[in-house]
């Protein structure tokens, strides 16, 4: 395999080891969705970032001086020496007036520092009875709680990334407006400061989103439009707070640009490609204007934002979070319109065919391109990375295999006809362990999928942990790795309980499906952990994590899903409108899950390790 110089590679081996060679047409339409001209052209070479390993002296051919983070000056004269401190410094030549930006990384991310376990939550489904239809960071802190007392030092999230502020909401978690920032739906509204003093509108409306509980999908519309109407109300009696101000400051430039595009996305729609032409680019004149003329609308999306990280902050106080990263974002939002240069908008990401997946994927996701990220030293990765870690113990990122390469689908092609186009994997890892050192948490990767040979290796000198399932798995759990986070099933993926009743085969063949993956996953999961046919359902449901309970990983979760013996799985990947994605909420919430035997039976076989350990 060979990879040309704007980083597409010739083909690749799919999940049956076929060959699959990139085609003529495939090849130029990536070209030509990278702006590419001249494909013979040299690639630009990207010089104006460069990187060095914490604790290595290095050689630094031009003499000049460094503005480090800190804002102290170095001279620089032939070698950079060993005791660079870490962080993202500044490299200005004697000899011109470019600039070049010098990243120090750790050579690894910090590892958890003993076996935990934990669950996965899809917090929208975890409401309570204080919710408003929707499970909150009120809920989370309350999780957080009763985890922490049956002995979990984890909990992983599903990703909390702000939607455009419009109706209808986006569902997806994977599909965002921007990463860096969170979606207001998850605010507790009586956790907010001053609603206390809503008086009989707050009770109104606590009572209608309380109301909401009782429909057994979510109704982000419904929700959005209740808890919008007490968060402006309260943002007219917000008088300030010193924290506001600082938290402010310390987001930035970021903060305002996406406040600004909520703002327009009100006025504007959810597509700032349909805005009017003046405001299509953040740096236009007339977008610096509106940001200064409508600064109190610009104001509210950058509380909303602060009140959703002090939430944050508390639900995490008990256990460590583990935040999702997706591996992109919608490019009509928030993140398409800040980073829109640096975008191949004629091409989507997704993933080849699989047998799981026989028709592949199409996320929808723009892919950024390779050149031009590294040529702005990578600054909107450092951005995505450093706040998808805020108040988190540690981070999975979704589909890491992404840090290496992505599958391209040009526009029009569909999934079977994409390719990889590849991407500098050492930089984005030494990012990822910088941000990952600064936040004192560990990484998952998660590498399910078509993994191509040497990237967990790879992946296992940085730390980051890989993503083991019992469903994906041949060999039993006693022999998964000890680098890795263990879990029986994802979002994507049956539920215990869906699985063995058959019910998850079911509702796929009605989709028309081809569901024989599913026969065999059954087969094997039984031949594994021995139990019979006629088990009841919550007895498979712990004997599947007393087997997950033997595995030497470092990290262990169980999905909520499961605590309750759910049979239907949160998403289904292939379909959009034929499923309910990211609406089912778990059966009788949180104070069910509190109840239920189920949820003490699987904390006991997730730490029976301790004793061994």
């Amino acid at each position: 395999m060979s990879t040309d110089r704007w980083g597409i590679d010739d083909g690749y081996f799919d999940a049956h080891h076929q060959w699959k060679p990139t085609s003529t047409q495939t090849r130029a339409a990536i070209l030509q969705a990278m702006g590419v001209e001249d494909p013979n052209a040299p690639a630009p070479d990207g010089d104006d970032v460069r990187f060095l390993e914490a604790g290595r002296a290095s050689a630094w051919p031009e003499p000049g001086h460094l503005q480090l983070e800190d804002g102290a000056q170095l001279a620089v004269n032939g070698h950079l020496p060993a005791d660079m401190p870490l962080g993202y410094h500044d490299f200005f030549p004697a000899t011109s007036e470019r600039r070049v930006r010098l990243i120090v990384a750790p050579p690894h991310c910090p590892l958890p520092p003993q076996p935990i376990w934990g669950w996965s939550v899809q917090l929208y489904s975890a409401r309570s009875a204080a919710s408003w239809g929707i499970g909150d960071l009120g809920d989370l802190r309350r999780l957080a709680a009763w985890s922490h007392g049956l002995g979990a030092g984890l909990m992983m999230v599903n990703p909390l990334s702000a939607p455009t502020p419009t109706v209808p909401q986006e569902p997806s978690p994977y599909f965002p407006s921007s990463r860096r920032f969170r979606n207001p739906l998850y605010l507790d509204i009586a956790d907010v400061p001053g609603a206390a003093t809503l008086g009989p509108v707050g009770e109104r409306l606590a009572a209608a989103g309380r109301a909401l509980n009782a429909q057994p999908l979510i109704d982000r519309d419904a929700i959005w439009q209740l808890k919008q109407e007490a968060l402006r109300q309260l943002w007219e009696r917000f008088s300030g707070d010193p924290a506001f101000d600082a938290f402010c400051q310390q987001r930035g430039a970021e903060l305002t640009e996406f406040a600004t595009h909520c703002a327009l996305s009100e006025l504007h729609g959810p597509d700032w490609r349909k805005w009017p032409d003046a405001y299509r680019h953040p740096q236009q004149p007339a977008v610096q204007r509106f940001a200064q003329e409508q600064a109190r609308q610009v104001n509210y999306h950058k509380w909303c934002q602060w009140l959703l990280d002090r939430q944050l902050a508390a639900a995490s106080r008990e256990v460590a979070l583990v935040h999702d990263l997706p591996i992109g974002f919608n490019p009509a939002g928030a993140d398409g319109w800040a980073w829109q240069s640096l975008l191949a908008t004629g091409c989507t990401v997704g993933a080849p065919p699989d047998i799981f997946n026989t028709i592949g994927q199409d996320w929808g996701l723009p892919p950024f391109i390779p050149h031009r990220w590294r040529g702005v030293g990578y600054e909107p990765f450092i951005q995505t990375i450093r706040a998808s870690l805020r108040h988190a113990g540690g981070l999975r990122i979704d589909h890491v295999m992404g840090l290496f390469r992505l599958y391209w689908i040009p526009g029009g092609f569909g999934p079977a006809r994409g390719t990889y186009v590849r991407y500098n994997a050492r930089e984005l890892m030494s990012i990822v362990a910088l941000e990952s050192h600064r936040a004192g948490a560990f990484v998952v990767g998660e590498d399910l999928g078509t993994v191509e040979m040497g990237v967990r290796e790879q992946l296992a000198q940085r730390n980051l942990l890989s993503f083991r399932l019992l469903w994906f798995e041949e060999q039993p759990p006693r022999q998964y790795p000890q680098a890795a986070m263990a879990a029986a099933t994802t979002h994507d993926l049956p539920t215990v309980a869906g699985l063995w009743s058959d019910r998850d085969r079911q509702a796929q063949t009605a989709l028309g499906f081809d569901t024989q993956a599913l026969v065999e996953l059954r087969q094997r999961f039984g031949r594994l952990s021995g139990i019979s046919d006629q088990a009841p359902l919550q007895d498979v449901v712990h004997g599947a994590y007393q087997l997950l309970g033997e595995a030497p990983s470092l990290l262990l979760v169980a999905t909520l899903e499961d605590a309750l013996a759910v049979t239907e799985r949160p998403n289904m990947p292939g379909t959009v409108i034929e499923w309910p994605n990211w609406r089912r909420a778990l059966p009788g919430g949180l104070e069910a899950l509190q109840q239920s035997p189920l949820p003490r039976r699987i904390a006991q076989a997730l730490q029976r390790r301790k004793a061994k350990a």
